[in-house]
């Protein structure tokens, strides 16, 4: 439309009786902007001004104490709530470390009785988590942490987070917990689960796993580890072991995307299996240029992922809990990458209210 035009158009809207042109009703976004960053007041209320009202904590402890007590999580959710914020989440002690610095590594380990007392315990802090009002919980089975190589320049030389597998390290050869091959890994897996998700069930707690960070070959993994969560044939397996509304995926579209050989173009179908399935408990909105076994991990709007195509597919399939940052790049002078989680956070509101807004 050229200038002449566009005057006339905005003339004719100007003069057109009001009931010809009634406001649209507000829509209702599904999604929420949502962080797992650190819950201290200071934080929240830097949250609370960015308009992102809904958090999974720190955290409690990394062993059973009095912060998993029904009181010590209480205490946390009335901390959380005082800034109008909601605590939809809370970490178990199953983060994703490196083996030797695990909270309770007999898990990935197999070894009984130790992996007996470590479920108990994680089985009491569900138990104790629903008492508290607190309906989520994420958590990983994990054994090599999260590997990287060296970082790459990005733009306005941001360092990139980035693995390449042919360049990473593999010295030495095994981890402490030696060879673990794929069937290791499913009964480790399927041991936890079927004696988890039945209290999860029962408390109505959802349990939200997070894939494997990085992906790896199958059959070759890494340092002896096969890593079963790090295909999308693999979690589609991980959500079949026991079936419950209360099992499913911390969803890292970023971990996701990087298991792919084509991830613009594969990732929308991904969402919606599992989305359509409601298995997707939390999303890590996260970008990446690259594909399997050789990615970095960018600002969400320099990556080879349409990612404003990725918000209106979780609208699609009914999402209509937390989009998250996850990792984000390092920029110089920016301790904690707060610049950086700003710009992401502002990035994911504007998109929730683009396609909230959309037909």
């Amino acid at each position: 439309m050229d200038r002449r035009h566009f005057l006339q158009a905005g003339a004719a809207a100007a003069v057109a009786p009001r009931e010809t042109r009634p406001a649209a009703p507000p829509r209702k976004a599904l999604m929420k902007a949502g962080t797992q960053h650190n819950d201290s007041d200071e934080v929240l209320r830097v949250m609370a001004a960015f308009g992102v009202n809904h958090i999974c904590s720190r955290l409690p402890s990394a062993k059973f104490d009095e912060n998993w007590s029904v009181e010590g999580l209480l205490k946390l959710r009335e901390r959380v709530e005082s800034h109008g914020i909601k605590l939809e989440m809370v970490p178990l002690p199953l983060s994703s470390v490196y083996i030797t610095r695990a909270e309770n590594p007999n898990i990935m380990l197999g070894k009984s009785p130790e992996r007996d007392r470590e479920i108990d315990t994680i089985c009491q802090m569900i138990r104790n988590v629903s008492r508290a009002g607190i309906p989520a919980v994420k958590y990983n089975l994990n054994i090599l942490g999260v590997p990287r190589t060296d970082p790459t320049p990005g733009r306005g030389g941001a360092l990139y987070s980035t693995f390449v597998y042919s360049k990473a390290k593999q010295d030495p050869p095994l981890t402490e917990a030696g060879r673990v091959s794929e069937e290791d890994a499913w009964e480790r897996i399927t041991y936890f689960l079927e004696r988890v998700i039945p209290v999860a069930e029962e408390y109505k707690v959802k349990m939200a796993c997070h894939p494997h960070d990085p992906p790896m070959p199958r059959k070759t993994g890494f340092r002896g580890v096969n890593c079963v969560l790090g295909s999308v044939d693999g979690l589609k397996r991980f959500i079949d072991i026991v079936p419950s509304d209360y099992h499913g995926l911390n969803f890292c579209q970023g971990t996701i995307c990087e298991m792919l050989e084509d991830p613009n173009r594969e990732i929308a179908d991904i969402i919606r299996y599992f989305g359509k399935r409601r298995k997707i408990f939390n999303v890590h909105f996260r970008n990446i240029s690259g594909k399997f076994l050789d990615f970095r991990e960018t600002f969400p709007d320099d990556g080879d992922v349409n990612m404003i195509q990725c918000m209106r597919v979780y609208k699609e399939v009914g999402y209509d809990g937390m989009i998250m940052p996850d990792h984000v790049p390092r920029i110089q002078n920016d301790p904690g990458g707060r610049q950086a989680f700003a710009f992401c956070f502002g990035y994911i509101q504007a998109l929730i209210q683009l396609v909230s807004q959309e037909p």
